[in-house]
């Protein structure tokens, strides 16, 4: 008699174990569904043609065919997942153009993040290139750790990781290799 009431509460205090775990887990489920935030969109626009200006002279067009706006997360973003081709001007009208297969533009740190066979060449000839390239909007600066090929009218260079104004007038490179005509 003892064994069997010795017994019988083993088996209620596992009776009631397995039916707490399992309507635990039930409502774990539940609670990670309620919590499940969709990560969408706050805006979607196609065919985009944006024109920036600085009192009234444009300063930079920005063609895309889609851009997707996530300004209703922590870290605001704007992706442009089909490329972008931007045209920078200077004050004298001297054109820059970019070029990019994905790019993703962070608000509050104002970085771009440019993806997939990037391509900036200047109105001199100059012309970069390389698969992953971030632009500084704030000091107008380029820079990447990425390889990364450089031409220009003194010749070709290929090297891994650079820095530059968008300008080209200012170029800093760790790692190079190539033949370049210089004026000295």
């Amino acid at each position: 008699m003892n064994f069997l009431k010795k017994h019988s509460f083993r088996f209620a205090v596992l009776h009631s174990a397995v039916t707490l775990f399992l309507g635990c887990e039930s409502n774990f489920k539940e609670v990670q569904k309620s919590n499940f935030s969709e990560f969408v969109p706050s805006g979607e626009a196609e065919k985009i043609n944006l024109k920036y200006t600085d009192s009234g002279r444009i300063t930079a067009v920005l063609v895309s065919p889609k851009m997707m706006e996530y300004a209703n997360v922590t870290f605001p973003f704007t992706d442009f997942p089909k490329g972008i081709d931007v045209t920078l001007y200077d004050k004298n009208n001297k054109r820059t153009i970019i070029l990019a297969d994905f790019a993703t533009s962070y608000k509050s740190t104002n970085i771009i993040d440019l993806k997939g066979n990037v391509k900036i060449t200047s109105q001199d000839g100059q012309i970069l290139e390389t698969d992953q390239l971030y632009f500084d909007q704030k000091n107008e600066w380029f820079f990447t750790e990425k390889s990364f090929k450089f031409t220009d009218p003194k010749g070709t260079s290929n090297g891994q990781g650079i820095d530059f104004s968008k300008d080209f007038k200012v170029i800093n490179s760790q790692k190079i290799a190539g033949e370049i005509e210089s004026d000295q």
